[in-house]
């Protein structure tokens, strides 16, 4: 491709607002950001009339969209269909997440994670397994058929996949031996604490043993109560540990994610927890072998238990700006922050020179108007 710029537009670069400036791409790479009026003659040139443009947005915990779950159909195709669902709302790179099930899935999805990131390695960043090593007490949607301890076996073959398969993994630190976190942490994927009824003591435990985030904070998880602080409490004390929260007023309320937003600060990162409704009409789907519906903008189950979400990152977005949160902060949450959690930071959250150019672009209404993926731009249909 011509290098080009774009230009006309409000850069959110992660460390600050640029107005009058370009973002030049080269290839897959931003080249350089410019005053406007140093802009070269030999690039092309992209108006964007005022818009915004981002890092693109890093989902750290997809389960599907765009009518497929990943957990059905552990093939290149879902993962395609996900990746052209996740452009739609600015989502650029992203976890397939594979929740609690056979190991004979979980070899198969870390086997095609791996080589699907051959060809495509800024967009599928890496494997999330949210189980199967959790807390049956508080499973929430995970079939409870499939959730066990680990087997030192498994545990061995998920560390010998290492980054090139696996970035992240949801366990119950209480029920998984020090020894095998100690292993994951080691191998360079980052431990979550999730579908967990830890006790405050336990959670410190995992912590110090290489536990470096809690997932969905405040779900399935042991709460914060005055005589027994729990995970949420934990991962409150912690100034090391990440949180991912599913921002969309269902799964949490929004002013318990401003208030967490106070404790954790940067710390704090959007996740959606999407199912397959995401980018479609449907309204049930099946998940951890219950059927789901989806009905007034969040997915339950026949018992009322939430199984995913619907959301997208850009709607994550706007609810946190809703609640009071600056918009360059919200866009961190959604960027730079889940990079620099599984240690992407380095090429991805950012716009800044030698950069991936995988971009995010939005009105002042927060709605997507188009993106670069691995510098490709891309107009998208509101």
């Amino acid at each position: 491709m011509r290098p080009y710029a774009l230009t006309n537009c409000v850069l959110h670069t992660g460390e600050q607002d640029l107005v009058d400036h370009a973002l030049l791409i080269e290839g897959d790479r931003i080249l350089d950001i410019l005053p406007s009026w140093d802009l070269p003659d030999s690039f092309g040139v992209i108006d964007l009339q005022g818009d915004h443009v981002s890092p693109g947005f890093v989902d750290l915990q997809l389960n599907g969209c765009g009518g497929v779950m990943f957990n059905d159909e552990i093939t290149a195709k879902t993962l395609e269909i996900m990746h052209t669902t996740n452009l739609k709302s600015g989502t650029t790179s992203y976890l397939p997440t594979l929740i609690t099930t056979s190991d004979t899935d979980m070899l198969r999805a870390m086997e095609l994670v791996r080589d699907y990131r051959k060809f495509r390695p800024h967009n599928v960043l890496g494997l999330h397994l949210e189980g199967p090593y959790l807390n049956p007490k508080r499973k929430g949607i995970h079939n409870e058929r499939y959730i066990r301890r680990p087997e030192p076996a498994m545990i061995q073959q998920i560390a010998a996949a290492g980054r090139n398969s696996v970035l992240l993994l949801t366990l119950a630190p209480e029920i998984v031996e020090i020894d095998d976190i100690l292993t994951l942490a080691d191998a360079g994927i980052l431990v979550s604490a999730g579908h967990s009824d830890a006790t405050y003591e336990q959670a410190i435990a995992g912590f110090d043993a290489g536990v470096g985030m809690v997932t969905h904070l405040f779900n399935a998880m042991s709460p914060w109560l005055g005589r027994s602080p729990g995970l949420v409490g934990a991962a409150f004390d912690r100034d090391d540990v990440y949180a991912g929260i599913i921002a969309d007023g269902h799964h949490t309320h929004l002013r318990s994610i401003a208030l967490a937003h106070r404790m954790k600060g940067e710390k704090l990162l959007i996740v959606t927890d999407a199912t397959p409704p995401v980018g479609t009409q449907m309204d049930s789907f099946r998940i951890g072998g219950q059927v789901v519906f989806y009905r007034e903008g969040k997915c339950v189950s026949a018992e009322g238990t939430l199984g995913g979400s619907a959301l997208t990152m850009i709607e994550a977005i706007r609810n946190c700006v809703s609640i009071g949160l600056p918009l360059d902060e919200a866009l961190r949450m959604a960027s730079a922050y889940p990079a620099a959690a599984i240690a992407v930071n380095d090429r991805l959250g950012y716009l800044a020179p030698g950069y991936v150019a995988n971009l995010a672009m939005f009105n002042d209404a927060l709605e997507i108007t188009g993106v670069c993926d691995r510098g490709e731009y891309l107009a998208v249909m509101s």
